[in-house]
């Protein structure tokens, strides 16, 4: 699929849903969804919601709304010009310059918009949404951005010994991603008893004695993946390897029930149920299972509120946890089965079975 052909189906999607609002036109400016909207591109100088460069689609045209600080990285290196955009830019100072392009482009003044502003009617709910199913061109991507991943992690943890610091952790697979033009959205870093302590634990200069977590939120393109790893410098306890190995079936549960057409919620009851079955009742309260993935680190956490079905082609990332331990891989639902993006390369593996079926997840590295 080239970049031209996914444009395509994504301008599709956007034109029904502005048919559907019953709206003359919908102006993109989140990061996100930028990305997403140009098939891989970056409109913004630091991470955070929104960009520099906004994208105006109608039902006859599409236009990128910038200023001329911009304007030639757009055209150069994001190819706006070849995807059919036409550029307008403002000089820096006109403050009022995107109101009054986007008005010119839509006299209606019936427009949508991705994020909070007097400008339109904040419809980013309903551009998520079309984001969920993933074409063929970002399944690709995925695959690549899942691979690349798995290395520059499995690289940091290969390297981690004893007295490190979470710190050191943190900037060796930092490295390794920048190292192939990644980037990260979060990484954190737990060792010994901060691991039992935080389940968001963020890095810090604690120094590295029997066991460590590393895990976080890595993308390119706009996609991001996300996976947990652990490393033992002394022998696995009994205890925690049996509780890894349930955290890995429960997470294997959520997977083989993550199927296109259920709700958001069938998998989250049958993990539920194995959590009550073990008596942890209360870990399930202690944090969310995870959910969708795709252009931000979660498009949704999923609980008992979220409306919806399980798309083809949708990205997910459960996170189910036990205080101790935890479980998290990046799979793309399918039909037929779902696929790993996410998954242990040189890492130690185990078989973890569910439902008749075995899967391949990641051991504890043990480095003794």
């Amino acid at each position: 699929m080239t970049r031209i052909e996914e444009l395509a189906v994504k301008l599709g999607r956007i034109r029904a849903l502005m048919q559907t609002l019953k709206l003359d036109g919908v102006y993109l400016k989140r990061q996100d969804d930028f990305a997403w909207l140009t098939c891989g591109g970056q409109n913004y100088l630091g991470w955070g919601e929104m960009g520099n460069c906004g994208l105006l689609v109608t039902q006859t045209g599409t236009y990128a709304i910038t200023n001329v600080i911009e304007k030639q990285r757009m055209i150069d290196e994001e190819r706006l010009e070849e995807l059919g955009f036409k550029i307008f830019a403002g000089i820096w100072y006109e403050n009022d310059f995107e109101r009054k392009t986007i008005e010119s482009l839509v006299p209606s003044i019936n427009f949508g918009v991705d994020f909070h502003t007097a400008l339109g009617k904040n419809i980013e709910g309903d551009i998520k949404r079309l984001r969920l199913s993933l074409t063929d061109g970002e399944i690709e991507r995925l695959r690549q951005v899942g691979y690349m991943a798995n290395l520059a992690m499995e690289e940091a943890c290969a390297s981690l010994r004893p007295g490190d610091r979470e710190m050191d952790a943190i900037k060796r697979i930092a490295g390794a991603l920048f190292d192939q033009g990644m980037e990260f959205t979060s990484l954190m870093c737990a060792a010994d008893e901060r691991i039992l302590n935080y389940r968001h634990a963020i890095p810090t200069m604690n120094r590295m004695r029997e066991r460590v977590q590393i895990g976080g939120n890595m993308r390119k393109w706009g996609l991001t993946v996300c996976m947990s790893r652990y490393v033992n410098f002394v022998p696995v306890t009994e205890s925690i390897r049996k509780q890894y190995r349930l955290n890995q079936e429960i997470d294997c549960t959520l997977m083989v029930n993550t199927i296109p057409g259920r709700t958001y919620q069938e998998p989250l009851e049958a993990a539920k149920a194995i959590y009550l079955k073990n008596g942890l009742a209360e870990e399930f309260k202690k944090h969310h299972q995870g959910g969708p993935i795709g252009y931000a680190n979660r498009d949704f956490r999923v609980d008992y509120d979220l409306k919806g079905t399980i798309q083809e082609n949708q990205a997910f990332c459960w996170n189910p946890s036990i205080t101790g331990t935890k479980s998290e891989d990046t799979i793309l639902v399918r039909s037929d089965g779902f696929e790993f993006i996410t998954r242990p390369i040189l890492f130690p593996k185990v078989e973890i079975e569910v439902g008749g079926k075995s899967f391949l997840r990641p051991d504890i590295w043990e480095k003794l």
